[in-house]
């Protein structure tokens, strides 16, 4: 029979959110693999910054925050973002003896017995207290579905597959998407594609002036709004708009960011518009964004009928076991921070609580 290892606090995931609550786990107190275990699926450190694009360089990365404990420093701007951030995230995992499980698959959280939960994974199962669940959304990319779709000739791809933007030489190249990533893939692709066309559902919003405390506080409001509600969050980029920074209003004025409304068909040889437009293209690039990735709780039935998991700081509001840092109002590098020490505060009064109780009753 399969054995099951028990702990206080499975952590799951091992990017920013992940490893900042298990710094504040150790911090205070909790021995990683007797008290507590992280697990990942990635094949090394990093997070979701390991799969990033080598164009996109950590002198383009916008917000990166240290983790907690540890700066990053003397980084080289013009060096990949995924390199400088998985030697980064490897040294903190090492400085701060971590020991983080890779490669792991989470299969399932269920309800186990005498209060506890049961994570299942490749690696095998563990027994835990508390969950802090810290999976991002890199692994649930969005590809809207579009009639025709299956029709088309061409190439299609997503941000999470993008290669840089000499893959697209000599293409007519269709960005679909308002966000970050679709002007950062549109401005360097046309460098090197035979055109380029930037549709969007909604015209892109910019934002002139410095991201403000207060614009960010106002910002994940609205977004923490829509968790409290069990609604899907929104990125906190969605209700900030675009920085319109130097390279923005350069594309603005040669035309490269000359949005076009959503088309409504996808034909064979491209795309076609309701009043009869058409447009040929080789490759339809969906930068459309991402969803939280989150199938393998659904044993625990935490979803709301608006599709969401309703969320109280970081604990889920239908299991007090369950909190989920990196979603929704601290999806961002300096948000996973903030909430996973607050996940963690809460954890160790729950399993106070819990002993508390357990001595009552011996």
């Amino acid at each position: 029979m399969e054995t099951v290892e028990s702990v206080d606090v499975v952590v799951i995931g091992a990017g920013q959110a992940g490893l900042s609550s298990a710094y504040h786990l150790r911090r205070t107190g909790f021995e990683p693999d007797r008290d507590f275990v992280v697990l990942v699926h990635s094949p090394g450190p990093g997070g979701a910054w390991q799969f990033r694009w080598p164009s996109l360089t950590y002198g383009k990365v916008h917000g990166m925050h240290a983790l907690p404990g540890m700066e990053l420093t003397d980084a080289a701007p013009e060096r990949p973002s995924s390199e400088v951030i998985a030697e980064y995230f490897d040294r903190y995992e090492r400085t701060f003896d971590l020991r983080v499980r890779r490669p792991v698959d989470v299969r399932a959280v269920r309800e186990g017995t005498d209060g506890r939960l049961l994570v299942e994974t490749s690696a095998g199962t563990w027994s835990t207290r508390a969950l802090i669940n810290a999976t991002g959304t890199w692994d649930r990319p969005f590809w809207p579905r579009y009639p025709g779709q299956e029709t088309f000739r061409g190439r299609q791809s997503h941000t999470a597959q993008y290669p840089g933007p000499e893959e697209f030489a000599g293409q007519r190249v269709v960005v679909v998407g308002g966000g970050a990533s679709g002007t950062q893939h549109l401005l360097e692709i046309a460098r090197y594609a035979a055109a380029t066309t930037w549709v969007t559902r909604r015209p892109p919003v910019f934002r002139e002036g410095p991201f403000t405390e207060d614009v960010g506080r106002a910002a994940v409001a609205l977004v923490e709004e829509r968790v409290r509600q069990g609604l899907p969050p929104k990125s906190v980029v969605s209700v900030t708009g675009l920085p319109l920074n130097d390279a923005i209003r350069e594309g603005l004025t040669d035309g490269t960011l000359d949005r076009q409304p959503m088309f409504d068909r996808i034909t064979p040889s491209g795309v076609e518009w309701s009043d009869g437009r058409r447009l040929d293209a080789d490759i339809i690039l969906w930068a459309t964004g991402f969803r939280a990735a989150i199938d393998h709780l659904a044993p625990l039935r935490l979803r709301q009928p608006g599709g969401g998991i309703r969320v109280e700081g970081t604990r889920a509001v239908a299991d007090p076991r369950v909190h989920l840092v990196g979603y929704g109002p601290s999806a961002s590098t300096i948000g996973a921070n903030r909430a996973g020490r607050a996940a963690v505060r809460d954890i160790r009064r729950l399993l106070a609580k819990e002993q508390g109780a357990e001595s009552v009753a011996a």
